[in-house]
């Protein structure tokens, strides 16, 4: 009775929250409504990026590097207790080399060939999934990079910080999505999001900690092998009023 009570609980279907919000999950006109609102950003985001590399070609090496390493990191889905997965972003560098509206389009497209060839996340959900990891992110890392270097923090501070944080917010921006579209019963709109940012919590945390860390040795390495494409970044970003790349390369 015991053993058999036991293959019951564990072979109960429970639902699986993800970082990529799956493929139908999202009711139709929630699905609807963050396609809409990431569109814009999409299409402002494919406007700075072939005006830069069409002005600095020579860039292109570095961009696919940061749409690379946003590729491979969001991909790496790490299981947890809760029954959810988790998996970092990796759109803190990009949005720190490039500006978020770029990397609004990196991160889009890093998520569209996910849910082609990795089935993580979908189409329906492309546009909300966008919103939370290639805009709200990036947004985020650009401007807390920026405001610490503008205080006097030091640039490995400042990426780590910038790294960690587009992670958090892209899992809070997640959770509340699924909070808006799933209220809960009794509690509505904020009981459904203590429950899914607690879910995502326990992984996403320590996951955010690692990214930040990870950056920090990405962005060390480019320092290292390749300055001269950080100085031209650094021109590009001063003429246009931004200060995306640390005036500290060398």
């Amino acid at each position: 009775m015991g053993i058999a009570s036991f293959c019951i609980v564990v072979g109960l279907p429970k639902p699986a929250y993800a970082m990529h919000i799956m493929e139908g999950f999202l009711p139709v006109e929630w699905a609807v409504f963050w396609w809409v609102v990431a569109l814009p950003f999409f299409i402002l985001g494919l406007r700075s990026l072939t005006r830069t590399t069409q002005a600095n070609p020579q860039l292109k090496l570095v961009l696919g590097l940061a749409g690379a390493f946003a590729f491979v990191l969001s991909a790496l889905k790490i299981p947890s207790v809760t029954g959810s997965s988790s998996h970092p972003t990796g759109t803190g560098l990009g949005a720190v080399l490039f500006g978020p509206l770029t990397m609004s389009v990196l991160g889009s497209l890093v998520l569209l060939f996910q849910s082609l060839l990795l089935a993580h996340g979908g189409l329906t959900t492309l546009g909300a999934n966008a919103f939370s990891m290639a805009i709200a992110g990036p947004f985020a890392a650009y401007w807390i990079y920026n405001l610490t270097i503008k205080v006097g923090g030091k640039e490995r501070i400042a990426i780590f910080l910038a790294a960690a944080i587009a992670d958090l917010l892209t899992y809070i921006i997640t959770s509340i999505q699924l909070a808006l579209a799933f209220p809960a019963p009794v509690g509505g709109f904020m009981a459904s999001l203590v429950k899914f940012t607690g879910i995502f919590a326990i992984t996403q945390v320590p996951l955010a900690i690692s990214e930040g860390l990870l950056t920090v040795l990405v962005w060390n390495w480019l320092q290292s092998y390749n300055p001269q494409e950080l100085e031209l970044l650094q021109l590009i970003k001063g003429e246009d009023g931004n200060e995306s790349v640390s005036e500290k390369v060398k």
